[in-house]
């Protein structure tokens, strides 16, 4: 089936404009073709791929077999890019795919920086200058509606009430910019983000009428939902303008419930939010007095939109997949936690009330600093410190990494993570080699069960070295992942020798650097 597979992408895209030599070929020849199909095409989707793996600088690369014909992320991506550029010529839109092996083109990969892959970048009206990034989805459905909104037009134009009212009513959501002036400063900025938030429709209107039928003023966006209180409106300051970032922003979080429940469905809406905290309410669903929880939870919601993102996780549902990373079991519902993103601390409720008023005092409590984290720790075993790799939990981190007589070297890792998986005997055999050592100690801590105040682990493995003495210092290690290079570093006090390593060191470090998810485990999440 792969094979079968490469070559229909091989034949929807040399259908558009193949960007390089299907058989392989010189530099030229990429260029010749590359200029020539910005010349025939006003709207050029190119994706840069790698064509072997050993190149790779994705910077979530999965191992592939020697032969694989692109990196884990370029090949799960090629049937979606495939099937998007058939959707699109099939439209008969002015919009066309194509794709540019970089690791054979290396001069046009160069020239647009392109660093990690798959990478997309879309070429308009044959400007090779300053090609746009793709901001999109990347499966099929989000390729094209991306498209889409490029052919244009962004926004559809009302001109009468009756037809705007339709628009307003015609999905769950929609978005419509009043502006006095279609050529202003602000009407173009609308049309920016319009061009952006694909999912949702966006209508322009400009007629002196429907500023009257919709009560505005003013130059307005307005918010129209089939939810919470149904309509938003974001009037343009005058002076300032209209600023496109913010105003996709404030789209953003106005265009999520006022309460989300997790679940498969919304789950990529909630991470990809923006939104700096996250209280949840953790119930059972089929428990009526838990349920009505949920309105002191609601009320209080209100007075924290943008700041605070609300979600409600059935524990007996898609939400029971998360409860780990709490160290929560169904038995604990009904009860409360808030996270910070940017670090995944969680603070936990005292559960003598979820009124809403006490809800929105935990919150404010912890947005000012007065309360500390609430820090998961498994117990230790009991064996912990006799093994050549020390075992360390949240209770037993400190003594050990802040020892002023010890050098340790720890490995943070979770469990399913397979670049963990795979250096997990290099590790082992580390320990081994410096079990008899009195001031170095090879140590471990699996940092999903056990969560630091002042250390934040983003990717696994990551590799800290807490030399001897005073200051509590910290070094991140960066080297190639095996035992003589990790030897070198720790003869070296902590770093590496200047001469080359006889393993070359792996591209973005070899780290899975994915961050941890409040709300998901690995395989719950989008690996594209």
């Amino acid at each position: 089936m792969r094979g079968c597979g490469a070559r229909l992408v091989r034949l929807l895209v040399l259908s558009l404009a193949w960007l390089g030599p299907a058989l392989g070929g010189q530099e030229e020849d990429g260029e010749h073709n590359f200029a020539r199909a910005l010349s025939e095409h006003r709207l050029l989707l190119v994706e840069f791929f790698l064509g072997t793996p050993q190149s790779c600088h994705c910077r979530r690369c999965c191992p592939l077999p020697a032969d694989a014909p692109w990196c884990g992320h370029c090949q799960r991506l090629a049937p979606a890019f495939a099937e998007a550029a058939a959707t699109l010529r099939n439209e008969s839109s002015l919009a066309r795919l194509a794709k540019v092996d970089a690791t054979a083109q290396t001069v046009l990969a160069g020239e647009f920086g392109v660093t990690s892959y798959p990478t997309l970048k879309l070429f308009l009206d044959g400007n090779r200058t300053h090609p746009l990034a793709y901001t999109g989805r990347m499966d099929a459905e989000g390729i094209v509606r991306w498209m889409r909104r490029r052919a244009g037009p962004s926004a559809t134009l009302l001109q009468d009430a009756d037809t705007a009212a339709a628009f307003a009513g015609s999905q769950d959501m929609v978005v419509i910019g009043f502006f006095k002036d279609l050529g202003s400063p602000a009407a173009q900025a609308f049309y920016e983000v319009a061009g952006e938030m694909v999912d949702v429709p966006f209508g322009v209107a400009a007629a002196a009428e429907l500023f009257q039928v919709f009560g505005l003023a003013g130059d307005t966006v307005c918010l129209f939902k089939k939810f919470d209180e149904g309509r938003t409106d974001f009037p343009v300051d005058l002076a300032q303008g209209l600023d496109a970032a913010e105003l996709t922003q404030l789209l953003r979080v106005h265009s999520l419930e006022l309460v989300m429940e997790f679940t498969k469905e919304t789950s990529s809406q909630i991470f990809s939010a923006k939104i700096p905290h996250h209280m949840l309410l953790f119930l059972n669903k089929s428990s009526s007095s838990q349920l009505e929880l949920q309105d002191g939870f609601r009320v209080a919601a209100g007075a924290f939109r943008g700041k605070v993102l609300f979600v409600v996780v059935d524990v007996t549902g898609y939400g029971a997949d998360v409860l780990p990373f709490f160290g929560l079991t169904p038995a604990d519902a009904p009860t409360l936690r808030l996270v910070k993103m940017e670090n995944n601390h969680k603070y936990q409720m005292d559960q003598d009330s979820f009124s809403d008023t006490a809800i929105r005092t935990f919150i404010e409590a912890v947005l000012d600093g007065k309360l500390k984290p609430h820090l998961l720790s498994a117990e230790p075993p009991d064996d912990w410190d006799t093994r050549p790799v020390k075992v360390l939990v949240g209770k037993t981190f400190e003594q050990v990494a802040f020892d002023e007589t010890k050098n340790v070297f720890v490995k943070f890792y979770a469990p399913w993570c397979s670049h963990c998986q795979a250096m997990a005997a290099a590790w082992e055999e580390l320990g081994e080699r410096y079990k008899d050592h009195e001031d170095i100690v090879i140590a471990k801590l699996d940092s999903t069960a056990n969560e630091l105040e002042n250390i934040t682990v983003n990717g696994f493995p990551t590799l800290n070295y807490f030399p001897a003495g005073p200051g509590r210092k910290m070094v991140e290690y960066k080297g190639a992942r095996d035992v003589e290079t990790f030897s070198k570093f720790l003869e070296n006090g902590g770093t590496l020798p200047e001469e080359p390593s006889a393993v070359p060191e792996t591209p973005e470090n070899g780290t899975d650097t994915e961050e941890p998810s409040p709300l998901g485990t690995a395989e719950s999440r989008d690996e594209l």
